[in-house]
């Protein structure tokens, strides 16, 4: 892994305006100075950790607070400084976002784990304030996460499973998929690290046998599309090794794996997906069942692109995937993404897209302001947004997420009060289904309202599984 020098983050921000790279330059000069004598367990410097925080943001575009404040996110903790001479010497936005990724005190708990709970809380509800909060601790933790030989035994394992329990769903929720993959990856390495050297043997082994493969398949796309008058990019990758582990663990076969390789084809227009899907058609064999229209669908976290599965060179199953280039850069690093996009609105863009798009972020709302003990709040988190999900259709066709484990009850009161609230059947797949029917993946649910009926009684609340679904219940029964 390179060592990050201030010269290297200097080059990320080389196109910024020259006050916001003096900005950038005190920051770092603040944190230097104040880190001095502090060194990490690697022996370094400690600067060296916050400069690559701020290094990696500012590979995502950052705005100037952002990295900043990457820069200055540990003064508040292992320094004397205070919020407000942060305030004073740079804004109240960088302030605001290093007093966000802060832990709260040890001396107002009594006992660490409650600690533990209260600053896992405050980690997940920075979101609902400003979502630069939640990027800048995801930065922090992958640089952690990189630099984790360095720690115990225990604590590599500790922090590996807080990892995979809150920071991985964290960064798919996001959308920021670059860091999901990575964190997912450097997990297993601690978590298992037995199987992990495994499963990075075969990685290594799939991506020999199939480049040539994969090399020649890209070259044709290449030419088709050139012939066919139409911009585009093209890219191979493999499936990272977590996600090997993970289709391996729930008992599928290498084989199995449709999408272990793949080709990434992005193109200027929505018209041009469409037009290159049916030009890889005419060349390449596709499996129909593989195939998954993600633009017209988008996934909960927006991510948009068209999937297919092909038979490639020497009947290689090849996954294709294709969108545009904004697409691309969405489906990559999520909400971020828009520092690049929407340069100078993008903070606000990322907050309005969050509240109005992202289906988990009003569930998260309601689960904050409902509990007030902060085990409870993470354990409730967890078990609802965190853990295993369904997706499932409306009659629509919209994808809607939902815990696993969840039944049309809950379906019909996140598609709205008044639904829920009139509900008086439900049709799974053209059938009629009981209310404590276990939703599963790709069922298409329709909820049957009746206007004049009584409402829900308390009996239903056994058959909720979400906690919106039972408060509403709750609240309707106490009226």
């Amino acid at each position: 892994m390179k060592k990050i020098e201030f010269i290297d983050l200097l080059e990320k921000v080389k196109e910024y305006s020259q006050a916001e790279k003096k900005m950038i330059e005190k920051a770092y000069q603040y944190a230097k100075d104040l880190h001095q004598g502090q060194y990490r367990q690697s022996g370094e410097p400690y600067v060296m950790h916050p400069l690559t925080v701020a290094y990696i943001l500012a590979d995502m575009h950052a705005d100037c607070d952002t990295i900043c404040a990457g820069l200055l996110h540990d003064t508040l903790e292992d320094t004397k400084i205070t919020k407000e001479e942060i305030e004073e010497n740079f804004n109240p936005s960088v302030a605001k976002l290093v007093n966000g990724v802060t832990k709260l005190s040890k001396m107002n708990f009594s006992s660490k784990q409650a600690q533990n709970y209260a600053n896992t809380r405050k980690i997940i509800t920075g979101i609902t304030e400003d979502v630069r909060i939640i990027i800048i601790k995801l930065a922090d933790r992958l640089h952690n996460m990189r630099t984790l030989q360095f720690k115990s035994e225990f604590k590599q394992k500790e922090n590996s499973l807080e990892t995979m329990e809150i920071f991985v769903p964290l960064a798919y929720y996001l959308g920021a998929y670059q860091i999901k993959l990575e964190l997912e990856d450097l997990s297993l390495q601690y978590l298992k690290p037995e199987e992990y050297k495994r499963l990075e043997e075969v990685k290594f082994k799939i991506e020999k046998e199939s480049q040539d493969c994969l090399q020649e398949m890209l070259f044709q796309i290449q030419e088709i599309l050139s012939t066919s008058g139409i911009p585009h990019s093209i890219i191979t990758r493999t499936k990272n090794i977590y996600g090997i582990y993970k289709r391996l663990n729930a008992g599928h076969h290498l084989s199995d794996i449709h999408d272990l390789l793949a080709l990434k084809v992005m193109v200027k227009e929505v018209k041009d997906c469409y037009a290159t899907l049916g030009l890889i058609h005419q060349k390449y064999h596709p499996i129909n069942d593989k195939f998954k229209d993600y633009i017209c669908n988008p996934k909960t976290n927006r991510y948009q692109s068209l999937h297919t599965t092909v038979f490639g060179s020497d009947d290689r199953l090849v996954q294709t995937q294709i969108r545009t280039f904004d697409m691309d850069k969405i489906d990559s690093f999520g909400l971020t993404a828009y520092w690049e996009i929407n340069k100078g609105q993008a903070r606000d863009i990322m907050q309005e897209e969050l509240k109005n798009k992202y289906q988990f972020f009003q569930s998260l709302v309601e689960i904050n302001t409902l509990v007030f003990d902060n085990q409870e709040f993470v354990t409730k988190v967890k078990e609802e947004l965190f853990s295993d999900k369904v997706y499932v259709y409306t009659t629509k066709g919209e994808i809607i997420e939902l815990p696993k484990g969840s039944t049309p009850v809950d379906f019909a009161y996140q598609m709205g009060e008044e639904i829920g609230n009139t509900m008086v059947g439900a049709f799974v797949n053209d059938s009629i289904v009981p209310f404590n029917y276990s939703l599963k993946n790709k069922d298409r649910v329709k909820i049957i309202t009746d206007k004049l009926a009584n409402g829900p009684s308390e009996e239903l609340i056994s058959k909720a599984h979400t906690s919106h679904a039972k408060r509403k219940i709750k609240e309707f029964c106490q009226k």
